[in-house]
C-alpha cells in the first residue's frame, strides 16, 4: 500500500534539503577556522586535514547501515535517531581540546551526518514516481545546494564573532532544528507491510547481489567519479581560497559562491526539464557542461601564474551545474532498480561516492592542491573517467531490446 502524499509537498521539499544539508554543514562552516583550530589543538595543516577524512570515512561506513536500517524499521526512526547522534557528537567536537578527541567526535558526526541525505532519497522514491520524483529530487538538490556556499560563510563570520568552538556550537542548534521539524513534519513514508526484516545477513546478501549488478557498478561509478571533481576543489577550499587566491577567512564565498549558484542553477534546470527531455539528453548536457569545466580550468591553470577571482572560479560554477544536471537521472536510476530495497540501493551508492570522496579529501587533496593547474588536471581526469563510464552504460543500453533503453528503467538481463 503506497503511503498518502503529505498535505504540504514544498514544507517536505525544504525539511528533505534541510536534512541534507546537515552534512555539508559538519564539512564546510569549519574551513575558515582551520588555522585557529590548528594552532588550538596542535595540529598542522595536513593534520588538520585529517578531520574532513575522519568524518568521510566514518561517513561512508555508516552510509551502508542507514539504508537497510530504514528498509527495516522505517524511515523516520532512523533520522530522528541519527539526529540525535549527531547533536552529541557536535558538543563533543565544540568541547574538545586537542587532535585526538576532535577526530573521535569528527568521526561520530560522520556516522550520523548521513542519514538526512540517504533516507530522505528513499522518502522522496516512496512518495512519487518517474518525472514527479525528479521534480522533487531536484527542488531538494537546488535548497540543498546553499548548505556549501552558506556554511563557510557563517563560519566565517563566527569566527569574526567568537571563536572556532563556536561553529560547533551553531551545529548543536541546527540539528536541534531539524530534530524538531522531523517530529512535525515527517511522515512515515515506509510501511510496516513493506518492510524487510533487519537480519545482518540478508542485508549483507542483499548488498553483495546490488553490487555484483553491472549496471548499478556502472551508474555509481557515472555519479560519483563525476561529483569527485567537485568535490576535489570542495575538499581544497582552504588551500584554494587562501593559498592560491590569497583571500581571507571571511571570503569563502568567492568560491561556494558561484560553485552552489551553479548547482543550484542546474538543479532548477534538471526540475524543469523533467519529463520535457529525455533523460539521456539531460546527462549528456550535463556531461558536456562539465567537460567544458575542465577544458577552462586546465587552460586557466596553463595560463595564469597568479589566480585570482572571479576567473578562477567560474569553470567549477559551470562543473556544479553539470553535476546538478546528472544527479538526480543517475540517482532514479539506481532507486528504480530495487523497489523493495531503495534504502540499501541509496546506500550503497552513497557508500560508493562517499569511500572515492574520503580518498580525495585525505589522500589526493594535499598533494594536488599546492598549484591551480594541478588541481585542474587532477579534477578533469575524474570528469573523463565518469564521461566514459557513461559512454559504456549508454553502449550496453543500445544493445537491449527497444523500450528498455532509458537509464532509468531497469536492466532485465541484470536486475537483481
Amino acid at each position: 500500500m503506497p503511503p498518502h502524499l503529505p498535505k504540504s509537498m514544498g514544507r517536505l521539499a525544504l525539511l528533505l534539503a534541510g536534512l541534507s544539508m546537515f552534512g555539508p554543514f559538519s564539512i564546510d562552516a569549519i574551513f575558515p577556522a582551520f588555522p585557529a583550530m590548528g594552532v588550538s589543538l596542535g595540529a598542522d595543516k595536513l593534520a588538520m586535514q585529517q578531520t574532513i577524512s575522519a568524518y568521510l570515512v566514518a561517513y561512508a561506513l555508516m552510509s551502508l547501515v542507514h539504508g537497510p536500517l530504514s528498509d527495516a524499521i522505517g524511515r523516520r526512526k532512523v533520522i530522528l535517531g541519527g539526529l540525535l547522534v549527531f547533536i552529541a557528537a557536535s558538543v563533543g567536537c565544540a568541547l574538545a581540546n586537542d587532535l585526538a578527541t576532535m577526530l573521535v567526535f569528527r568521526a561520530l558526526q560522520g556516522l550520523s551526518a548521513g542519514v538526512g541525505l540517504i533516507v530522505g532519497r528513499a522518502v522522496i522514491r516512496d512518495l512519487l514516481h518517474g518525472d514527479d520524483a525528479q521534480r522533487l529530487m531536484s527542488q531538494v538538490s537546488m535548497i540543498f545546494g546553499i548548505a556549501p556556499a552558506i556554511a563557510p560563510v557563517i563560519g566565517g563570520w563566527i569566527l569574526g564573532w567568537g571563536e572556532w568552538h563556536d561553529i560547533f556550537w551553531f551545529l548543536v542548534g541546527f540539528a536541534v532544528l531539524l530534530f524538531a521539524a522531523t517530529w512535525a513534519w515527517l511522515p512515515e513514508t515506509h510501511p510496516a507491510e513493506n518492510r524487510s526484516p533487519p537480519v545482518p545477513r540478508r542485508m549483507l546478501r542483499d548488498y553483495v547481489l546490488i553490487f555484483a549488478n553491472r549496471r548499478f557498478q556502472r551508474l555509481a561509478a557515472a555519479g560519483a567519479l563525476n561529483f569527485a571533481a567537485l568535490f576535489l576543489y570542495i575538499a581544497s577550499a582552504p588551500a584554494f581560497v587562501l593559498d592560491l587566491l590569497k583571500l581571507d577567512e571571511r571570503s569563502f564565498a568567492w568560491f561556494f559562491g558561484p560553485m552552489i549558484g551553479g548547482m543550484m542553477l542546474g538543479a532548477f534546470t534538471s526540475g524543469r526539464v523533467a519529463g520535457r527531455m529525455p533523460h539521456v539528453v539531460q546527462v549528456n548536457i550535463g556531461f558536456a557542461c562539465c567537460g567544458l569545466a575542465a577544458l577552462g580550468n586546465v587552460a586557466y591553470g596553463l595560463l595564469v601564474e597568479v589566480p585570482t577571482v572571479p576567473w578562477a572560479v567560474l569553470p567549477v560554477a559551470l562543473c556544479a551545474f553539470g553535476v546538478a544536471m546528472v544527479f538526480p537521472v543517475l540517482t532514479l536510476a539506481v532507486l528504480d532498480m530495487y523497489p523493495r530495497q531503495r534504502g540499501s540501493a541509496s546506500s550503497l551508492q552513497a557508500f560508493t561516492s562517499l569511500a572515492l570522496n574520503a580518498a580525495v579529501a585525505g589522500l589526493l587533496s594535499p598533494l594536488v592542491s599546492g598549484s591551480m593547474l594541478t588541481l585542474a588536471v587532477a579534477a578533469a581526469v575524474f570528469t573523463t573517467a565518469a564521461w566514459l563510464v557513461w559512454r559504456l552504460e549508454r553502449y550496453r543500453i543500445k544493445r537491449l531490446p527497444a523500450g528498455q533503453c532509458e537509464p532509468g528503467m531497469p536492466d532485465p538481463a541484470e536486475h537483481v
